[in-house]
Order: C-alpha cells, then structure tokens, then sequence
C-alpha cells in the first residue's frame, strides 16, 4: 500500500471495518474473517488483514504485542506505529523473535500473518502456542486477560455461594444475610468489569435465590435480607439503564427505592431516587427528574451522599432546564464537598471522576464549551483509561471540542471504539458517540466520515429478540 492514497487507505478502513462486522454476524471464524476482506480489498497484506480484522488500530496491536512480551518477564521492545506500518505494507520485516511474539499476540501461525520464519514453529502445526492475552475471550472477561477472580470463574462463584448459603438454611440465618451484603459488595465494587448483560444476569439469579429464604425467615433476618434485594435491585435498574431498557430501570429502581424506605436504608432511598432521576432525564421528563432528585436529597446522609445526588441527580435537570444561577449553586456545594477527599469505590460509590464528568455535562448543556471541556479533562485523567467512566468523559471532551476542533472530536470517538470492544459500550456511550456523530454530521473530515461509518455497522445493546449483542 506504499503508493496508495491516504484517502483510499481510509476507505480501505471503513471497508475492512464493515466486512468485519458482516462475518461476525454470520459467525465466521477468525481466518474466515481475514480472508473475506483480503479477497474485495488486494491492496492488503496478510499481516494488516489480520489486525483489522481483529479491530484492533496499530496502537492498540503494539499494546498486545507489548503484552505479549510482558507475560514472559521480557521488556517489550520499542516497536512504533511506524514500524507496523511499514512490516504491513512489506516495506520492512521484523526480527525472528519480534515475529514469533506478534505472532502470539494475533492469534495465528506465522506464516498466515505472511511472516515467514525459518521454523519459529513450522506451518504444518495444527495451532500457535497458547495465547497468553486470551484474545478469544477478550469480549467476554472483564480485562481481556484468564484467571482474574472478577471475570467468567469469579462471578457465577458468587452466586453459587448464596445458593449454598440458601440450601445450608432456607429459613435464613446470620450467615446468609451477610453473604448476602458480601455479593452486593462484589457487584457493586466490579459493576464496571463486566458487560452489562452478563453482570445482569447474575445479579438477578442472586436476587431470586434470596427471594425464598425472605418468606421462610424471622422478621428481623427477613428485613436484612429485603435490605440486600433492594440493592440487588437497584444495580439491575442501572444495568437495565445501561442495556437501553429505560421501562425496566425504572421497575427495578422503583422496588429498590420501595425497600429502601421500608427497610429504613435512607442510603438505598437516596441512591434508587437518584437513579430514577437520571431515568427520568434521559427521558426529558424534568418534572420527574427534578422530583426524584429532590426527594433523594431529602433522604440522603450528608457528606458524600449529598454531593452524589446534586451532582448526578440534581445538577443535569437544572442544567436542561437553563436554570443557570441553581446550576452554578448546586455543582459549588458539591465541589466544597468532593474537596474533602473522601471517595467511595463501586457503583454505589462517587468519586472525583464521576463527580467531574456530571459538571462537565452540566456545562456542556449550558453551551459553556471551554468550561466543559477544561472540567472533561480533569474527569478523563481521574478515570482508569478505558473504563466506563473514562469512555463516557472521553466523549463528553469530544463533544466539548466538535465545534471548534471537529477532527480532534472525531479521532477522540474514534480511539473508544479501538478500545472498547461492543458488548463493553454502554447504552450511555453509544448514545453520546451518536449524538457527537450528528454534531459532526456538517464536517467533511475525513475521520468525520469514518465515526459514522463506524457507528452505523455498530451493534445496539439488546438486538430486536431480546438477546444481549
């Protein structure tokens, strides 16, 4: 592709791009992948085909590669984007050792990513070495790596417990009540690591495992373990929220913030109305929105539960509503709050991250551009890289810039997409990667053209049966 343009080389992209995500529907393997793109596109190598069609950018292939050389206690070389480039485009070839590692990192022998070595493992192997970064579960683990005790084993684990639990005393007991707190615990804490459907899943299967001892036991286990459903509840109402099932969030939220009060949880009441705000707001029913908000603070304990509900709850309705003087009031006492450094991990927690991406929202709503966009910088380094709460202020600063900096703004939507594979985009996401998508709509950039070629091959959250993408 030495000679090719740079503007056939991006639609060499979003062609590889949409082929890729056509054989994925069909369920085509890996190979089969590679060589549908090969076949309409001869301009590719076999070692780029293989990286498109994993959907990985080069930036992302030198992090595997990186990777890679990690698991073995190697320092992983200084490969560039440069580097790939040119061993891409047959310009350069790698090293026997730098082919065997890429070689692992992608998944195939050499000889498929036209590596040809002089025997690293010969071409009549059935497979490659066992892969280190797990690629085939990649979509399915929390971190793209095996064994981490929050992925596939850890978390059916969990319920598990509370199934034993359950069975070692139907009635309740002491022990099951705070295993129950224990769960709620671990979902709470690990919410972020897992796609939404499958953590959905769980935390429902836990919920109507407790269900039965609730009937049998004494009142006063019974109220402990209705406190546990109540946040079981509330965490299916946010996932629901994150799956784009609006009606359902609002079900579970409305139970959970129900056995608040009944359980006396002022916590839990504080938390599901904030919730139901956000709901609410999503919907563009302020009324609600502003309602729920108001009746979470009324329940929530000072401190860090406060600065949660304005923040959240609160300041978004006040901003679409452009009451501007309430706004400034609200994200200042929140402020004052969040300066005394006390943050609370897991979705049930807040933090300065979180904290800072609802102001930047707020300021993104008032049409205050630089001020969001200063305020989304600060939320975007506060946040783990590639986590949720980093993907959702990574779009906010997007937005904050598409006006002014469309390229800028696209190539930002465009680097969440390498990163984040589908089933870990949340509804929230994809709702801002289309909404900066009709912002640029007006923009001729090139990467402009690319993020709406990306979005429109983009699976939804729940497909048209009800099954997770």
């Amino acid at each position: 592709m030495g000679g090719v343009s740079r503007g056939r080389r991006a639609e060499i992209q979003r062609e590889a791009s949409r082929i890729r995500t056509q054989c994925q529907r069909v369920g085509y393997v890996q190979e089969r992948i590679v060589t549908a793109p090969r076949s309409e596109l001869p301009e590719l190598t076999a070692l780029e085909a293989w990286r498109l069609a994993l959907g990985w950018s080069r930036a992302q292939a030198i992090r595997e590669v990186a990777a890679t050389y990690r698991d073995d206690g190697l320092l992983p070389p200084g490969l560039t984007q440069a580097m790939l480039c040119r061993y891409e485009h047959g310009q350069d070839a790698p090293g026997e050792e730098f082919r065997l590692m890429i070689s692992r990192a992608y998944g195939a022998r050499p000889d498929q990513l036209g590596l040809a070595t002089h025997c690293l493992w010969c071409s009549t192997c059935a497979s490659p070495p066992p892969l280190h970064y797990g690629r085939h579960h990649s979509e399915e683990t929390s971190t793209g790596r095996e064994g981490s005790m929050t992925t596939d084993s850890g978390l059916p684990a969990i319920r598990e417990s509370v199934q034993w639990a359950v069975l070692d005393a139907p009635s309740g007991s002491p022990a099951l009540v705070a295993l129950a707190e224990a769960a709620v615990e671990h979902y709470a804490l690990h919410y972020s690591k897992h796609p939404p459907a499958l953590l959905l899943e769980e935390v429902r299967a836990t919920r109507n495992l407790l269900s039965t001892a609730v009937a049998a036991a004494d009142p006063a286990t019974a109220q402990n373990l209705r406190r546990q459903v109540g946040w079981l509840s509330a965490l299916l109402g946010n996932l629901a929220y994150h799956l784009d099932d609006r009606p359902g969030a609002r079900a579970h939220l409305t139970l959970a913030g129900a056995l608040g009060e009944s359980t006396h949880e002022p916590a839990l009441t504080a938390w599901a109305s904030g919730a139901l705000a956000m709901v609410a707001t999503a919907r563009q029913d302020w009324n609600h929105a502003r309602e729920h908000a108001e009746y979470g603070l009324q329940h929530a304990p000072q401190g860090l539960r406060r600065a949660q509900l304005l923040g959240w709850a609160l300041l978004p309705t006040l901003a679409a509503l452009k009451r501007v003087p309430e706004a400034d009031d609200a994200v200042a006492e929140s402020d004052e709050i969040m300066r005394t450094g006390v943050e609370l991990p897991g979705r049930f927690g807040y933090d300065r991250a979180e904290h800072r991406l609802h102001v930047a929202e707020a300021h993104l709503t008032l049409e205050r551009f630089d001020r969001a966009a200063g305020v989304a910088r600060e939320s975007v380094a506060a946040a783990p890289a590639e986590t949720p709460g980093w993907v959702a202020a990574t779009l906010v600063l997007a937005l904050a810039e598409a006006r002014d900096t469309p390229e800028q703004a696209a190539g930002r939507a465009l680097g969440v997409l390498d990163l984040v594979p589908p089933p870990r985009l949340r509804a929230t996401a994809c709702n801002r990667l289309a909404r900066l998508a009709r912002v640029l709509g007006t923009s001729a950039t090139d990467s402009a053209a690319e993020l709406a070629e990306r979005l429109r091959t983009l699976p939804p959250p729940i497909r048209p049966d009800g099954t997770a993408a």
